[in-house]
């Protein structure tokens, strides 16, 4: 199996990840796939799906059926049945993390609110400026804390439990790294993003993926980002706010991914777009609308195509190939 894996390794560039507007109506993955001269089988990974995981008849068609599905989503069912402590504990550390977005979010709606009257008010320019600047700055390191809070709460679960050792998780990655032998990419696609990140988390799959190419589109973009952001512009019920949810994978640092804009960003509200990407600098903040796509390698971005950049200033430069993300 090693050998095999090597040499398939050796045709693949290292460190390669292609992000991807949604898929569901106009797919572009394929395309993607053929350009990147993956060799072998596709992994791919729809836990986000949840109970729908293995409705993969379409993503596995559009790829001549060389997926190969790692099923995270059910795993994580039989693990939690298998180990009842582990699930026990695992469920009170999930209710944990809720409380804490609770917090956050009641926080967060009071700084937003905050930074939008101060931007709205009539106060001299140079004052205005100056006060606006001292909110996004609140909001930032209200982010901060969130980000840090999750890390603590995970970082005490993991020193307590140490879950990739546990007979069961560790039987599973077994069966992860078996499955991925003959694969020369990981196809991480979208639905819910906190089940998605979860799972992935869960499996450690971000230390199984190694130097296959990796494509990823929707939550699934967000997920492999370095910090997850939730956002509706204009949601069904109440005021519209971008949200901190935990970190990521941080297989693509430096880039807060912004899926399917089309329906959840008014990209038209300079003020609103303009404070996001103050709120996330030095991160660049990059919305994904249909057949868009970013390459990037080793940390460079070798190729773009129609996604959209979220600046701070209208004459703020977008994302071209050549950058490099920030460090």
């Amino acid at each position: 199996m090693r050998s095999r894996l090597a040499r398939m390794s050796d045709s693949i560039p290292s460190s390669t990840a292609v992000l991807l507007g949604a898929q569901r109506f106009e797919p572009t993955l394929s395309a993607a796939v053929k350009e990147a001269g993956v060799k072998g089988n596709i992994a791919i990974v729809t836990a986000g799906w949840q109970e729908r995981e293995e409705e993969d008849e379409e993503l596995s068609r559009d790829l001549s059926g060389r997926t190969v599905n790692l099923n995270l989503y059910k795993r994580g069912e039989q693990l939690f049945r298998e180990d009842r402590e582990f699930a026990r504990a695992h469920k009170e550390r999930q209710n944990v993390l809720r409380s804490l977005q609770d917090v956050y979010r009641l926080r967060l709606d009071h700084a937003l609110e905050a930074e939008r009257e101060v931007r709205e008010s009539k106060q001299p320019e140079g004052i205005r400026d100056e006060v606006e600047q001292a909110c996004i700055d609140a909001i930032r390191d209200l982010d901060a804390w969130h980000l840090y809070q999750c890390a603590r709460v995970r970082a005490e679960f993991n020193e307590k439990w140490k879950p990739l050792h546990r007979p069961a998780i560790a039987r599973h990655r077994g069966d992860l790294i078996e499955a991925l032998s003959d694969c020369g990419a990981v196809a991480i696609a979208g639905g819910h993003v906190a089940v998605l990140v979860n799972r992935l988390l869960l499996f450690g799959l971000e230390t199984l993926i190694g130097a296959r190419t990796l494509f990823a589109w929707s939550a699934g973009a967000m997920a492999v980002s370095q910090r997850v952001v939730l956002f509706h512009d204009d949601p069904p019920q109440g005021r519209g706010a971008s949200e901190v949810l935990d970190a990521g994978l941080g297989l693509v640092p430096n880039l807060v991914v912004f899926p399917e804009p089309e329906r959840r960003l008014k990209l038209d509200d300079l003020p609103s777009v303009h404070l996001t990407a103050r709120r996330f600098a030095p991160s660049r903040c990059i919305a994904f609308p249909a057949r868009s796509s970013v390459v990037i390698q080793n940390g460079r971005v070798v190729r773009t195509n129609g996604v959209v950049n979220l600046s701070s200033t209208p004459s703020a430069s977008s994302l071209h190939a050549g950058d490099s993300l920030p460090q």
